[in-house]
Order: structure tokens, then C-alpha cells, then sequence
């Protein structure tokens, strides 16, 4: 029904806008991680999927092997394994027809990632409760009543990857309402965590209009309420040295000692490097890139700290930015002075009570914990249906 689903989300959404429910103060957009009605063990790369085909036609094979091999097997024996065998069979029939009308999917990076045969569309999501096969509820909100405007769910598609469509689709829905009521997107602020914050959404929403607040994964950190406190500091310590499975912490760029007069620069070893390259572009800036020589990164006492991977083709590479690029601002930098600052701090605040409360609803409240459709369109129609069913909720609520 999703061709019903979405005119009649935008109809009470109109409703809501009526009843002066939309406040078009501050929008926060964030997402909802939940569970498809998918296995994870169905996931994989098609490379791991044929070497599990492989795997379960080799088992099957074994059943055959002993029963040829061994004559005086029960019956009762051997129609357990049969039972068995035409179960492995039908695994690896089902795993055949995938790769042969499916095509294989690629990261941002071209690199493949894990594909699920039983819903091509979900993906694998990490969660504060592990990782998870599902689709990820995007959803953006006004603060006045907690009236989603916005509704969209995503399978393999990053979270930085939703930004600007959604906002797209925001416009469109703003576009539809009162005209009458509508205000200046100058003055509606817009805000969103760290799982959204990229160079090129910050790019893009500076020109979208909106009063923008992303906050940046060392937000907290440089915040000095935060900063003074040692549980945070204690579990900031906890989460790196599990990333990081107790390997000490890799050197920087500002661990080298660079001269930009001279053009060389020095490794913590103190080991000269070549200069690779010279406004080398990288995230709308440049810079000028040097390489370690092989033969010193491949007998270095310091290489655990400074490389990943023991040196095979190259050594150890490390980039500085150019004048130009310091002089001129990224929009990274652009937002982390304007989040790190009071009005910014006291904005970014409010993004928590504005959004998450709305998740709870759903997820709690209405029992929206797993889906139970498959496939983008189903899944994205019933993520649509419950947030239909929130902006209906608030709308009675208010009306009586």
C-alpha cells in the first residue's frame, strides 16, 4: 500500500499544519536502526557466499560418500540423512540463483560488500546492542510537537548518505503546506549528530538555507563540561583501547617534524622522507604528501605505532596541509567553531529532546522493534505507516 501510505502521510501531515502543530523552529533529523525480517547468517560478499555454497555441497556429498560406504546404516539413519541432505541441497540452490541474478555491490571505496540473499536490500548495521541485519529509519522532526516531516527507510546506504536526499524531500514537504504559515528557512535551525557530519553534507546544507547545527565525533571532547570529567574521559579511554585491541595509539601528522620552508620533512624516527607529492587534492584541499623509504619503515623499532601493516610496496605516507588550504576554511572547520560556540553548544542541546523521544514512541510504544516486510519499497511503507500513525496520535492528542 505505498502508493496510499505516502499521499495520506503528506495529507495529515497538512492537517497537523493546520492545527498550528508544526513550529518551524528547529528540525532535527537523526535515525532508527531496526531489525529485518532477514538472517544475518544469509550475508556476505560473493566471495563468501560461493565458498558457503561450496561448503554445503561438499556436506551433502559426505551423507552420499557414507551411505555408499556403509551398507548396514538403519533406515531410520537414513532418512535423517536424506532429510539433511535435501536441506543442504536446497541451501545451495538458493545461494546459486542469487549470484546468478544478482549483481554484486560495491562501497563508497569500489571495494564489495556483504549482499543478504534473503532481502537484497537490508544491510548489516552496528548498534549499541551489536550488529544487526536491517534497514535504518531516517526520520526529521519539528520541535513544537514532535511532528515528523520527514520519513524515509534506507538499507545499504550510509547514514551520511541520507542527509541531502532528506532534506530534499523536506523542502518538498514544506513546499505542500500553508504557504501562509511558512517561514523563512534562514530562521529554522537544523540539527544533527555526528553519524551526518561530512564535508559535503556540511557543503551542502550551508547553501540549503537552514540555520545548520552537525556536531562533529570530537564534539564532547573539546567541550570543557565534558572535558573536566573523568567517567567520560575514563570511557572515551575504554572505547579506543577496544577499536584498537590494546595496540598503542598510531602517530599523526603532527608527529612528524615537517619544514615547510625547505620542503623535508622527518619521521618520529627521525628518518628523512621523500616528497611524494605537491597539492595533492583531497576533500576540496591540498596538500604536499611525503613517503617514508622502505628500507628504513621495514627495520624501524617505532613501526607498530606509526603503520597499520607491516611496509611491503611502500612506507609510511603522511600529508600536510598548503598555505591555501590553512588560510581557507573547510565547512568542517566552519562548523566545529560555530557548534563549539555558547549559542552553538546551547542549539545542539536541544537536538536530543527533539528527536529521540519520537523513536521511543515507535519503537516502544507502538512496538515498531522489527520490521516484518521485505524489500525496500514494503520496508520504506511501513516505516512511513508508523510515522503516519505518531503525527495522527499527536494530532488527537491535541485536539482533545
Amino acid at each position: 500500500m505505498h502508493e496510499q501510505i505516502e499521499p495520506l502521510f503528506t495529507q495529515v501531515l497538512m492537517i497537523c499544519d493546520e492545527e498550528g502543530l508544526i513550529g518551524r523552529n528547529m528540525f532535527a533529523i537523526d535515525g532508527c536502526k531496526l531489525k529485518s525480517n532477514a538472517s544475518k547468517e544469509w550475508s556476505g560478499t560473493f566471495d563468501e557466499l560461493g565458498r558457503k555454497k561450496a561448503k554445503l555441497e561438499r556436506a551433502s556429498k559426505r551423507i552420499i560418500e557414507r551411505h555408499q560406504s556403509q551398507d548396514s546404516l538403519s533406515e531410520e539413519l537414513i532418512t535423517q540423512d536424506l532429510k539433511q541432505k535435501e536441506k543442504l541441497d536446497k541451501s545451495a540452490d538458493k545461494i546459486t540463483e542469487f549470484l546468478a541474478t544478482h549483481e554484486e555491490k560495491t562501497g563508497s571505496k569500489g571495494k564489495p560488500i556483504k549482499s543478504n540473499i534473503t532481502d537484497p536490500d537490508s544491510a548489516k548495521m552496528t548498534t549499541s546492542k551489536g550488529t544487526i541485519q536491517g534497514y535504518n529509519g531516517i526520520a526529521i522532526n519539528d520541535d513544537k510537537h514532535q511532528i515528523i516531516l520527514q520519513a524515509q527507510a534506507w538499507g545499504s546506504v550510509g547514514e551520511q548518505q541520507t542527509l541531502q536526499p532528506a532534506v530534499k524531500q523536506l523542502k518538498q514537504q514544506l513546499d505542500k503546506l500553508n504557504t501562509d504559515k511558512s517561514t523563512d528557512e534562514q530562521t529554522i535551525k537544523f540539527t544533527a549528530d555526528s553519524g551526518f557530519n561530512s564535508e559535503a553534507n556540511l557543503e551542502y546544507m550551508a547553501k540549503s538555507g537552514f540555520d545548520t547545527y552537525i556536531a562533529d565525533n570530537q564534539f564532547r571532547k573539546r567541550n570543557p563540561l565534558f572535558k573536566d570529567s573523568e567517567t567520560y574521559e575514563t570511557e572515551q579511554e575504554k572505547r579506543r583501547l577496544k577499536r584498537s585491541k590494546g595496540k598503542p595509539r598510531l602517530f599523526t601528522s603532527e608527529d612528524f617534524h615537517y619544514d615547510e620552508t625547505t620542503q623535508t620533512c622527518r619521521c618520529p624516527a627521525g628518518n628523512d622522507m621523500w616528497r611524494s607529492g605537491i597539492n595533492v587534492k583531497s576533500h576540496n584541499q591540498k596538500y604536499t604528501r611525503f613517503c617514508g623509504y622502505l628500507k628504513d619503515c621495514k627495520v624501524c623499532p617505532l613501526q607498530q605505532q606509526c603503520m597499520r601493516q607491516p611496509p611491503t610496496k611502500t612506507g609510511r605516507q603522511v600529508q600536510f596541509k598548503n598555505d591555501e588550504s590553512r588560510k581557507q576554511l573547510s565547512y568542517i572547520d566552519k562548523m566545529k567553531a560555530k557548534i563549539d560556540s555558547p549559542m552553538g553548544r546551547r542549539q545542539y542541546s536541544k537536538r536530543l529532546g527533539c528527536i529521540e523521544p519520537v523513536f521511543g514512541n515507535i519503537t516502544v510504544n507502538k512496538g515498531m522493534n522489527k520490521l516484518t516486510l521485505r524489500g525496500q519499497t514494503k520496508v520504506n511503507a511501513q516505516w512511513q505507516l508508523y510515522c503516519l500513525v505518531h503525527n495522527l496520535e499527536k494530532l488527537r492528542n491535541t485536539m482533545h
